[in-house]
């Protein structure tokens, strides 16, 4: 004899709310439960009342979202805003190119010394084919295009508007997705860099403060961690 709970159990579904999805558009995202890059289907969804498994009236739109082609779970569609593991690499690269470039134009690549912190750092970043004359030639011709070397005062030109906008299009972009010691990290590296034939010029600490800047660091923040990487031994 079966019991009261039993029965119960198998006692059909009269009705109900089932939401009926509609795919939208498709591509590949990085999954937070997967904790990688998948492949996802954009849904849409519209609610309907059910009669015995039979979605018979409308009972409005359904929050649009993001699913998993390989765990099948459903995000919110600002889980596209994360870059993937492909493009988050590739932004971790072009920031540390950025500093690099930024942080030679303002205390100059006469330096053996500091092209060849240059080019470690670069590669170190993933750019394995980097070579000093490639910074050299980039470096001259960001001085030409900006009118430096004719006798402008180099401080007062090391960050002017059209540096400091490419560093803030660059690094900003990157800077929500970098935890705190992430953004330090891109600070220090373009800091060994210039510390690489002593200390920092005022072109150089004018630099790497907009740097900091472009990272969200506060002002004291990146003024501590440049006065660090100076008296720590290179």
């Amino acid at each position: 004899m079966r019991s009261a709970k039993g029965q119960r159990a198998l006692r059909p579904v009269l009705c109900g709310v089932r939401t009926v999805w509609d795919a939208v558009g498709d591509g590949v995202f990085f999954c937070p439960c997967c904790g990688g890059d998948r492949n996802y289907r954009r849904l849409t969804g519209r609610r309907r009342l059910t009669v015995l498994g039979v979605p018979l009236v409308g009972r409005g739109e359904a929050e649009p979202v993001v699913e998993c082609a390989a765990c099948l779970a459903h995000h919110a569609p600002e889980a596209l805003d994360h870059p993937t593991t492909t493009r988050f690499s590739t932004m971790l690269r072009e920031a540390v190119h950025t500093v690099t470039l930024a942080v030679l134009a303002a205390g100059g690549t006469t330096s053996r010394t500091v092209l060849e912190a240059a080019v470690a750092t670069v590669r170190d970043a993933g750019l394995d084919d980097c070579t000093q004359e490639q910074l050299f030639t980039v470096v001259e011709v960001l001085a030409a295009d900006t009118g430096r070397g004719s006798g402008t005062d180099p401080a007062a030109e090391a960050c002017g508007p059209t540096l400091a906008i490419e560093l803030h299009e660059v690094l900003a972009p990157l800077a929500p997705h970098l935890v705190g010691a992430g953004r330090e990290s891109v600070l220090l590296q373009g800091a060994r860099i210039a510390l690489a034939d002593g200390p920092y010029c005022a072109a150089e600490r004018q630099v790497l403060t907009t740097v900091g800047s472009a990272l969200g660091i506060p002002a004291e923040e990146t003024a501590r961690l440049l006065a660090e990487a100076a008296r720590t031994p290179s």
